[in-house]
């Protein structure tokens, strides 16, 4: 007989009633459902810069006293550094992203399971084989061999001569002629003398100073009436005097690289690459002489003199080292 009936009915009627509740939802914070991305460096207005037309990646780095190689990087963009018009490039080197940390508990690579390969059918008994290859022979039928006659022993001999000793034992005691022998008359050619090179405007007893692992010279036989100064924004070079139209000359052998007006405060401007280091700008053009992409000489004419975005005719001449002014003096030859 149950000694406890009063105290065991309220007990099932409390579990009843906790059974037909729905249970409380589970949520496992093990393994988190989206890994959070990683945030996205902005440009600031200040740091950047729009291209317009007749913009050049040289110039846009010459304008901004930064190395036309770093811009470059940091804008990822490949030699030979084309850029386009709206095109929004940053002046500094990007600022690095914060790494995205992996999940403490990744979950499990998933694994496919493989189907079972199908299993061989048996052999047929009273059949040997092994690995797969029936040891039994394969004799082909007797029909195959009833239409080809057995070689003679003399034509298997003629089979096995080579065409020219065949050719010979066709026709016995037979030489083919000679070939004639045609000389032909050599007749001596002209010599004639290599033609000279273009001869170069002021490259005649013009001193020149290597430095850098570029040969200089100067670039105008006018005197210097503005000299460098070290983080002065409007002498970052040298000023010559001249008059309209004096001819303007590379300083060095090298490529153009820029060939406008669009950079302020330099008028016809000419800038020109001489390695990867060294870039020399030649400014106030009157006029302008070569094109972007032309490879010049150290004492070729680039350009004329003359007092574009100045107040006197004169030639404002700049040597970049890594993006950044140098004095020219410490380059050119002395005088």
């Amino acid at each position: 007989m149950n000694r406890f009936p009063c105290t065991l009915a309220p007990l099932a009627l409390l579990i009843a009633g906790c059974a037909s509740e729905q249970p409380a939802p589970v949520v496992d914070y093990s393994t988190p459902s989206s890994v959070p991305a990683a945030p996205v460096a902005t440009v600031s207005s200040s740091d950047a810069y729009r291209v317009v037309r007749g913009d050049t990646l040289y110039a846009i780095a010459f304008k901004h006293g930064v190395d036309y190689r770093d811009l470059a990087a940091w804008n990822g963009i490949p030699a030979p550094y084309t850029i386009f018009t709206g095109q929004e490039l940053r002046l500094s080197a990007p600022v690095a992203s914060a790494r995205v940390q992996a999940p403490a508990h990744p979950e499990a690579a998933p694994v496919i399971a493989s189907r079972p390969a199908a299993p061989l059918p048996e052999p047929a008994p009273g059949s040997a084989v092994t690995a797969g290859i029936s040891e039994q022979p394969v004799v082909a039928p007797a029909s195959a061999f009833e239409d080809v006659p057995a070689p003679t022993p003399a034509s298997a001999a003629q089979a096995e001569k080579p065409p020219a000793q065949a050719s010979s034992a066709a026709m016995p005691g037979v030489t083919p002629p000679p070939k004639p022998v045609v000389e032909t008359p050599i007749t001596p050619k002209p010599v004639v003398p290599a033609p000279k090179p273009p001869e170069i405007a002021h490259a005649e007893n013009t001193p020149e100073l290597s430095s850098g692992g570029v040969t200089w010279r100067w670039p105008s036989d006018g005197k210097v009436i503005a000299a460098y100064v070290s983080g002065e924004p409007t002498r970052q070079g040298v000023d010559i005097s001249g008059k309209a139209g004096d001819p303007v000359h590379a300083a060095a052998d090298g490529e153009v690289v820029y060939s406008g007006n669009g950079l302020i405060g330099y008028g016809e401007l000419i800038i020109v690459k001489h390695n990867a280091s060294f870039l020399s700008a030649y400014g106030h053009n009157r006029a302008r002489l070569v094109k972007e992409g032309d490879k010049v000489k150290a004492g070729q004419a680039i350009a004329e003199m003359g007092s574009s975005a100045s107040s006197r005719d004169e030639l404002h001449f700049e040597i970049r080292k890594n993006g950044k002014p140098v004095n020219p003096l410490e380059y050119l030859p002395a005088r």
